[in-house]
């Protein structure tokens, strides 16, 4: 399994969220550094969960930050969660990337790009950064 290559925004609450969905837009929805320490993991299914029952219809990609916390990694695997951040050096990386891709998750070493939601300058750019831009076509699909 691949992350979805749709837009990333890092979210800190429902109501980031909320917003970002408001814009019905494909989009990854990526927790805090390290929310999985300071949030839970329980916490990040929660909100998507409440999240995806809002807005069911707009393709969606979530991953959680486990920072360094190997334990915690493989805890959100077991509850579902099937796209996190790991840092490399963490003990037991490669056990974590092992049983990820037994349930058909991945572990990611970094974060992709994204947008944060408590950053001011990101919120005002939000709408440009979720645009779906289509594909330049064919020169030999034009229509005369």
């Amino acid at each position: 399994m691949n992350v979805k290559q749709y837009p990333a925004v890092v979210i800190h609450s429902l109501a980031e969220g909320r917003k970002v969905l408001a814009f019905r837009q494909p989009v990854t929805l990526l927790s805090p550094r390290g929310a999985a320490l300071f949030a839970g993991t329980l916490w990040w299914r929660a909100l998507l969960k409440r999240l995806r029952e809002g807005q069911p219809e707009i393709p969606l990609h979530d991953i959680l930050d486990c920072a360094d916390a190997s334990g915690l990694a493989l805890g959100a695997l077991r509850i579902g969660q099937r796209s996190i951040v790991l840092d490399p050096t963490a003990p037991g990386w490669a056990a974590v990337t092992a049983v990820a891709a037994s349930l058909g998750g991945e572990v990611l070493a970094v974060p992709p790009l994204a947008l944060d939601m408590s950053n001011p300058a990101d919120v005002r750019r939000l709408q440009d950064w979720l645009q779906v831009r289509p594909a330049p076509r064919d020169s030999n699909d034009a229509v005369s």
